[in-house]
């Protein structure tokens, strides 16, 4: 795995690669996918991330960002999708620290499509700010944000779908659920769709909710803790976006961090 510490160009190879980020100054990372690849990002250490990406026209590309920093990070991110290209995005957040993320996805040509997808395990502050754009034709946007806020967490998530004049036959649709495990978490979704052409498809779905009081019950019944079933509960809600990468080795792996450190933030 090579280590980032500076700023750099990124063209991946075909298949899966992997980087870790561990800079004590500020990195900037211009990522261009020239061919199918799967590239998974480890966060170690990094202030400020400012990251430009392309993807050219008929690739299809997966990125899984992977946050471990337990010091704030503030990421900054701009990703183009070209012509009957695929790009799908996803950050798994399960550290201890506050993060700030802000996101412009630009669907630019005719049959482009990008899925962005989170997974936040909230003991601290996590704000994201997401807005997909269909600029042509024939693109489909999509979000997925899911989130399991405890007692210390504070989330907002602003996403917004946008569709532009002149991209007509296009889809924007995005899904965010946060969900908690005690009154008095602090939780704010704002889903927003911005149409400016009838010919098209868009939906938001946004949920904000404890976890079922009977759900619970019945595990606690069985002899599990309070810390247990949160555990439980919360590595069942967050584990999908391992399955973005296709590498099986990099699955098992994150899958079994992800249980240990969502254990360890249940527990405190």
């Amino acid at each position: 795995m090579e280590t980032i510490s500076t700023s750099k160009t990124i063209i991946p190879a075909a298949g899966y690669s992997a980087y870790e980020i561990d800079a004590a100054e500020a990195v900037r990372l211009e990522l261009r996918a020239v061919s199918g690849c799967d590239v998974f990002f480890r966060i170690l250490r990094c202030p400020k991330l400012e990251i430009e990406s392309v993807t050219e026209e008929g690739v299809k590309a997966s990125v899984l960002f992977y946050n471990s920093s337990g010091e704030t990070l503030n990421t900054e991110e701009v990703h183009n999708v070209k012509k009957d290209a695929s790009l799908t995005i996803a950050y798994g957040e399960c550290n201890g620290a506050d993060t700030f993320r802000t996101v412009r996805v630009n669907l630019q040509e005719s049959g482009a499509n990008a899925l962005l997808s989170s997974a936040s395990l909230v003991n601290e502050k996590k704000e994201y700010r997401i807005d997909v754009a269909n600029l042509a034709p024939h693109t489909n946007g999509e979000i997925r944000n899911f989130a399991v806020v405890l007692e210390k967490g504070r989330l907002m998530i602003d996403a917004i779908g946008r569709i532009v004049k002149g991209a007509y036959r296009s889809e924007s649709h995005q899904t965010s659920r946060a969900l908690s495990f005690a009154e008095g978490q602090r939780s704010e979704i704002l889903p927003e769709l911005l149409i400016d052409e009838n010919d098209v498809q868009a939906s938001h779905a946004m949920s904000i909710g404890r976890v079922d009081e009977d759900q619970l019950y019945y595990m606690m019944s069985r002899g599990l803790s309070v810390q247990q079933c949160t555990s439980l509960i919360s590595t069942g809600y967050l584990m999908p976006i391992t399955k973005v990468i296709e590498n099986e080795e990099l699955r098992n792996m994150l899958a079994e961090e992800m249980e240990r450190k969502i254990a360890e933030l249940c527990s405190m």
